[in-house]
């Protein structure tokens, strides 16, 4: 009975990770394909040479990579930086401080969370619109700054596991809110501001949506949306955009491989404590 319970479950682990890997495995075999190939070839079919690096050279001379990720690369730093600031900020006030409208503040910050943000988009949209940074690279950054609730969550728990006492021996010298946030807050809370940094910088890595619908112009493409060039109205160059789906998720992969200690550790540390 246990070598059948055994061989149940790793037959259904097999499966959900071949349903994963199977879509990588057409991407990376396609990238590596000539057109003939592609029209002739089945998608799982090993192509005729791995060394065949046209799609790669014809995505870096078309695709304009170095300004896509130049412009990802400035949408990555202030977001990060921004996005730290408010929202260890957002925590140490409700952390730190008791007034009558905290309980409304949290309740606030929960519909937020709850309300997709997606029927929200028509108001973000006509504000973007009004405030004249449609099309810039400021769209999307505004949009990026503005603090994710759950990472105002993850500073705010881990806060709570910062004595007071702390705060308290600063007051006791002297010490103003503010030299108290920047000077004991702020440093004791690096285990979740690297988790949020990681995240922050991967997911706005990986974006498509925000980019795409708030910087239209081929100059100010991102990394996410460098693809839609290979995209026409009745054809799709799929060779190409399988080259580039790779080239521009290595970065993130890397990324996420060696920083998957703190990731794991920072939320694990926040959601125990």
């Amino acid at each position: 009975m246990k070598i059948l319970n055994k061989t149940l479950i790793y037959a259904l682990m097999g499966s959900v990770s071949l349903l994963f890997i199977a879509p990588i495995l057409i991407v990376l075999f396609t990238s590596f394909k000539s057109n003939e190939e592609l029209l002739l070839n089945r998608p799982f079919a090993l192509p005729d040479s791995f060394l065949y690096l046209s799609n790669y050279a014809y995505f870096f001379q078309v695709g304009n990579v170095g300004t896509a990720f130049g412009n990802s690369l400035v949408l990555i730093a202030v977001s990060v930086v921004g996005n730290i600031l408010l929202g260890s900020m957002v925590a140490y006030v409700l952390g730190r401080f008791r007034f009558k409208a905290k309980p409304l503040i949290l309740f606030v910050y929960m519909i937020a969370l709850i309300v997709p943000g997606i029927t929200t988009e028509v108001a973000r949209f006509s504000l973007v619109n009004q405030l004249g940074v449609y099309d810039t690279l400021l769209a999307p950054t505004l949009l990026y700054v503005g603090t994710d609730i759950i990472q105002i969550y993850m500073f705010l728990q881990f806060s709570r596991t910062l004595p007071y006492s702390l705060d308290e021996a600063a007051m006791i010298e002297g010490a103003s809110y503010f030299k108290i946030y920047y000077r004991i807050f702020l440093p004791l809370l690096a285990p979740a501001t690297a988790t949020v940094a990681i995240l922050k910088i991967i997911g706005v890595f990986n974006d498509m949506y925000i980019p795409y619908l708030y910087m239209p112009s081929a100059h100010l493409r991102t990394v996410a949306t460098l693809l839609i060039g290979f995209t026409g109205d009745r054809m799709v160059l799929w060779n190409y955009m399988s080259a580039g789906i790779l080239v521009i998720t290595v970065p993130s992969v890397l990324i996420y491989l060696i920083f998957q200690r703190w990731i794991f550790s920072g939320i694990a540390m926040g959601a125990v404590k």
